[in-house]
């Protein structure tokens, strides 16, 4: 890396983070005339009280004189009431007020239907890139070429994760595609020659990939071992931080001098050498932002934690953030109920990889539920990926409800047989205790799992990035309903529509013959339950 370079950058971050510096003084320096900066975020999940500083965090490298393209990769339509409740439409409408230049397209991107998101995204003044979401076979807008003041041509094409296929509601993704590994990587390598053709100096992507285990196959990792030619790989999915996503890329980290940081606990930098791909991500919920800086030689990265940014100038995009929040508070803050416990929203440990609290109570609301609509069930399971937060001890409110079931599934039943039932939960649990989406949580069934024994990996499930179990090895179900399990019985399950449609690792579910939906909201059917069956106590 070329030492004035290096210097320069930190120099204009020592401005940003400075409540002293004006933004004339910076356009008098200009340290940065001449640089290319690539600002990126990924998995917002509706924190839309940050994009003022993602906006102010853009103009302060722009005042400073660098050529500064915004970017995201993906998941930024869902996750809080203040994107859920208008489907997506306030985040991009804050995404065009920060100035995002491009965008990736998430697996939660789908959660209200593609329509709706190809509706939403006609507002998008970012391009909207992803070579691997293919509607009827083709993809409708792989990548997107920007050009610097010098000259240099930036490349930007997206990837999806290929788990959208089945963690995306099936019904809301008809004639919409995810090709997945090698097919993926060819897919990838194909953008890397086309923009290499229209002359790109810089290759980036913008993955919706991740690191986990669960992913496996199909991560970030894995594609930088099968295509080169990327210069900087932006990942999201995974929730994964610079850290983290360097480490399980084989990067090295290259730590600066305490006396060089330039707010406490600040991320090193990682340096990519000419000729390898740069990894980065930053987290989740705008907890960084991260920044790139594109060098002959090499590329620079870094997370700059939100915190640390003023917002000098992006008061109005605050206001309008705070205008949306206020709606949201006036129309679902009122107390409802509350609890005496934390009931734990938790990922992992928690409603992917182990019974939880919270877990059992949306289960028995469905039971409940059903029962009260004229429909005796045997017993409940909803997937442990579709409980999106906590729910802390005090007041509970419609808010609290709506952000850990903020897909608008609705109640659905199905009847299976002892052995399809048996099936789903081997499925779901194939990779107990790493986390899984598709984890079961359950009201009604006793079961184990034996985690020290290998899953009986069958055929991909149909449209699926998950194996069907050939032999049962490792889940045992002791009773469903109080009664013992009986592989031959016929059991009717209150579920979510999302499941009875096959998603995750329910294709059991799906080929149910006995599938119906009640079209019962399930965070209303959890409210229900909470005021009159628990009396308002959890």
């Amino acid at each position: 890396m070329q030492t004035k370079k290096f210097l320069s950058l930190l120099l204009v971050l020592a401005m940003m983070c400075s409540l002293s510096v004006t933004a004339g003084a910076a356009e008098e320096a200009k340290p940065l005339e001449g640089q290319i900066v690539i600002l990126h975020t990924n998995d917002v999940h509706g924190a839309i009280g940050s994009y003022a500083k993602v906006a102010a965090l853009k103009q302060s490298f722009q005042d400073a004189g660098a050529y500064t393209l915004l970017l995201d990769a993906g998941d930024y339509i869902q996750g809080d009431p203040t994107v859920s409740v208008s489907q997506g439409k306030t985040a991009v409408e804050l995404m065009n007020l920060a100035g995002y230049d491009a965008a990736t397209i998430g697996n939660h991107e789908f959660d209200y239907g593609y329509p709706n998101f190809k509706e939403i995204t006609k507002a998008a003044k970012f391009s909207v890139v992803s070579a691997n979401v293919l509607v009827n076979g083709k993809a409708e807008n792989p990548h997107t070429v920007f050009t610097a003041p010098g000259g240099e041509k930036i490349g930007v094409f997206g990837l999806t994760t290929p788990e959208s296929g089945t963690k995306a509601h099936p019904a809301k993704i008809q004639g919409v595609t995810f090709p997945a590994g090698k097919d993926m990587f060819a897919i990838a390598e194909a953008e890397v020659k086309a923009l290499e053709a229209e002359g790109c100096d810089y290759i980036v992507c913008l993955a919706h990939l991740g690191i986990d285990d669960e992913s496996k196959g199909n991560r970030s990792i894995d594609l930088l071992e099968a295509v080169e030619g990327i210069d900087v790989l932006i990942d999201g999915h995974s929730h994964s931080t610079i850290d983290k996503v360097a480490e399980a890329a084989g990067e090295t980290l290259k730590t600066l001098p305490e006396e060089d940081a330039i707010v406490s606990g600040e991320t090193s930098y990682i340096i990519a050498e000419k000729n390898t791909t740069l990894v980065t991500s930053t987290g989740t919920k705008l907890e960084n932002v991260g920044a790139v800086m594109l060098l002959e030689d090499g590329c620079s990265a870094r997370n700059i934690p939100v915190e640390a940014i003023t917002l000098d100038g992006s008061e109005e995009i605050a206001a309008r953030a705070a205008a949306i929040q206020k709606q949201i508070d006036d129309d679902y803050g009122a107390a409802f109920a509350r609890t005496e416990v934390l009931l734990n929203g938790e990922k992992d440990p928690g409603n992917r990889t182990e019974e939880t609290n919270l877990g059992d109570l949306i289960t028995d609301a469905l039971v409940w539920g059903a029962a009260k609509n004229g429909e005796e069930v045997d017993a409940a399971v909803t997937n442990g990926g579709g409980i999106r937060a906590p729910i802390a001890a005090g007041d509970i409110t419609k808010k609290d409800v709506n952000t850990v079931l903020p897909f608008g599934n609705t109640l659905s039943i199905v009847k299976v047989t002892g052995a399809e039932l048996l099936e789903a939960l081997e499925a779901s649990t194939h990779c107990t205790p790493t986390a899984i989406g598709g984890f079961p949580q359950v009201s009604g069934i006793e079961f184990t799992v034996d985690t020290a024994a290998a899953f009986a990996e069958g055929g991909l499930y149909p449209g699926s990035t998950y194996h069907k179990p050939a032999s049962i090895e490792r889940v045992t179900i002791t009773s469903v309903g109080g009664e013992a399990f009986d592989e031959k019985a016929t059991y009717a399950i209150a579920t979510n529509d999302f499941m009875a449609a096959g998603g995750d690792t329910y294709y059991a579910f799906a080929s149910a013959k006995t599938n119906y939906d009640l079209g019962l909201p399930m965070d209303e059917v959890l409210m229900d339950y909470i005021k009159e069956k628990l009396k308002g106590v959890g």
